[in-house]
């Protein structure tokens, strides 16, 4: 079903909340799609999922061969029959506040702070679409 990824109802958006590891699926410079297990934090007011990664990470490396128009993502979670999926188009973001910010989203969500990583960067994804059952 598909929902306002800006506007989510609040069971979709309780879902987000809840701990759950998820996929991240980008697209190989081929088209074909490399699919990660990933942490993911949803801002519905801000219109924005991220994931927190290291800068040589090949689904870093699938986003920046997209080019300056970002790359068409998707990130999904599942718990039994709940399901939320997120799309987007992605880009990578090095700048420190926002790695910052990512990280203290990453640490509410999942409940640990994540070592750190002097090459850690942020796929930023702008939300274009939500769907799911949750």
């Amino acid at each position: 079903m598909a929902t306002d990824p800006r506007n989510p109802s609040d069971s979709y958006l309780g879902f987000w909340r809840e701990y759950h590891m998820c996929t991240l699926t980008t697209p190989r410079p081929d088209g074909t799609p490399h699919v990660v297990a990933v942490g993911v934090t949803y801002d519905p007011e801000g219109g924005y999922a991220r994931v927190i990664t290291n800068k040589n990470s090949r689904k870093v490396a699938n986003v920046l061969a997209a080019g300056a128009e970002g790359a068409r993502v998707a990130v999904c979670q599942v718990d039994r029959g709940r399901w939320a999926t997120l799309e987007g188009v992605a880009r990578i973001r090095a700048e420190a506040e926002v790695v910052a910010d990512a990280v203290a989203r990453y640490a509410e969500r999942y409940g640990r702070t994540p070592t750190p990583n002097p090459d850690r960067v942020v796929i930023e994804i702008a939300l274009t679409r939500a769907m799911g059952r949750a």
